[in-house]
């Protein structure tokens, strides 16, 4: 019988180095295609990722992943977000037709948050450009039925022709004192938006994770099936979803692995991240199924009961190392999943030969975050549940353990519980990166490449477990990145 490990029984040895924390570059790769400036990804959990945190880490150079207990349409409309939230240009923009309600305009606008929305009529070339609808159009209307076309301001519109450059799309902005160019065709219909506010973005966040559009990055999930997977999968793509995560507890199954032979087989160019698993055999599988990126974890979550209710599962350190090892020499990136409790669990995925890893806990308390806020003691937390508790598989996840057909007669594998309310995530990310960058420099690896085939390990006892940590002082003054409880 082997010995395995998890994060707390290793540490990495430190190494001869010459190279400073600052100097670092943790830019990795998430599937051959998909460059990450950063190497997280947020779980797709329905307490930790919705589109909030996805836009929020692909702008610190992450991309999120979209859970899926949410209707097609609704996990559709959260990719959207995404994809429309930052780009310089936005192409094919939300639009609004001449004849309809002041009402239905402002709640596109309100759900957008935008201040001003070009209004368009449709004809044979495409969505021709009539006017635009601005917050100073409707600040004072106290008629909300009333059409856009009665309001929408339709003279003096500045426009610009496709292929636009951006420092000449500045100019403009500054030269007419406009908040917002519309981008025409040679046919005047409607093709893009420019906004002072979209360029600011775009300036704010040099190192996000962008696709070739210049737009934000996102992950979305997916299950088995036609209807929950190869449907879904589907109209994704067609909402340009940077990858698709096959997600589900047991990535070594039949129907995750036709699942994934399907979605390749009818979109060939798409990025697949299967999962999860923990074993050499369960990587090849996935491998030969066509996936471009594994995820590994079974059970290593903080609020994950699946060994505990099963018996089963690898612990986490150990199960990295068995699918980095099957992995070898085939291109195939690895995404550690779970029980990721400090800074210092990334930075041995990492040394471990992970290319990436997925982080839940750890954001549930952030105010991107889709959680419920609750009070507890005076003090602020927010909701955080496990994808196998039985309020989360209600709501959609059975399907993640293979429970579907189980008439609400679920056997969970997870728990729903409270995390401390953290604030904004880019503090939390700055810690994160931080900590790996820390480690960077006392192993004496420069990029993240080096750092996955340089390090080596220590194994220790639970008292050297207990003098890693702090002891025999009292705490008077929290450190923001360390949590003694955990």
């Amino acid at each position: 019988m082997e010995l395995s490990y998890a994060f707390d029984d290793i540490l990495i040895t430190p190494s001869a180095s010459d190279v400073l924390p600052s100097e670092t570059d943790v830019t990795t790769y998430i599937t051959n295609e998909i460059k990450l400036r950063i190497p997280i990804i947020s779980a797709a959990m329905d307490t930790v990722t919705e589109a909030k945190l996805a836009i929020a880490l692909a702008q610190h150079g992450g991309i999120g992943c979209i859970h899926k207990n949410l209707p097609i349409d609704t996990q559709l409309l959260e990719v959207r977000k995404v994809k429309k939230y930052e780009s310089w240009i936005v192409y094919n923009p939300i639009t609004v037709s001449p004849d309809d309600s002041l009402a239905v305009a402002l709640s596109i606008m309100q759900e957008y948050s935008y201040s001003g929305i070009p209004v368009v009529t449709d004809t044979a070339h495409g969505k021709l450009l009539v006017g635009i609808l601005t917050n100073r159009d409707v600040r004072f209307v106290e008629n909300k039925d009333c059409k856009v076309s009665d309001i929408m301001t339709k003279d003096n519109l500045i426009t610009v022709p496709e292929g636009i450059e951006r420092s000449d799309a500045i100019k403009l902005l500054h030269q007419y004192r406009k908040e917002r160019l519309i981008v025409v065709d040679n046919n005047y219909c409607c093709v893009g938006l420019i906004t002072v506010k979209d360029i600011e973005k775009f300036n704010q966040f040099p190192n996000s994770c962008k696709d070739s559009g210049a737009r934000l990055r996102v992950a979305a999930a997916v299950g088995t099936g036609i209807k929950d997977g190869i449907e879904r999968a589907e109209a994704l793509i067609a909402e340009d979803a940077d990858i698709i995560i096959v997600d589900t507890a047991h990535g070594h199954s039949e129907k995750v692995l036709t699942t994934v032979k399907e979605i390749k087989a009818l979109f060939p160019h798409s990025q697949i991240i299967g999962g999860n698993i923990a074993t050499a055999e369960g990587t090849q599988a996935l491998i030969e199924a066509g996936v471009d990126a594994v995820k590994v974890g079974i059970g290593p979550g903080s609020i994950c009961t699946t060994r505990i209710v099963t018996g089963v599962g690898v612990p986490q350190f150990s199960a990295i190392l068995n699918v980095v090892n099957a992995c070898k020499n085939k291109k195939i990136k690895v995404i550690a999943d779970g029980g990721i409790k400090y800074s210092g669990d990334i930075a041995k995925s990492i040394a471990a030969g992970a290319d990436v890893v997925m982080i839940g806990s750890i954001f549930a308390g952030t105010d991107e975050s889709p959680g419920e806020i609750i009070i507890y003691n005076g003090r602020a937390y927010k909701s955080y549940r496990g994808m196998g508790s039985v309020g989360a598989m209600k709501r959609g996840s059975a399907s993640r353990y293979f429970q579907e057909n189980n008439n609400n007669k679920f056997i969970p594998e997870g728990i729903e519980g409270r995390v401390p309310l953290k604030g904004p995530v880019a503090g939390v990310i700055q810690q994160l990166v931080g900590g790996l960058k820390s480690a960077m420099g006392y192993t004496g690896n420069r990029n993240i490449s080096e750092m996955k085939k340089n390090c080596k390990f220590t194994s220790i006892t639970s008292a050297g477990l207990r003098e890693s940590h702090v002891h025999d002082v009292i705490i008077t003054r929290e450190a923001s990145n360390y949590d003694p409880i955990s």
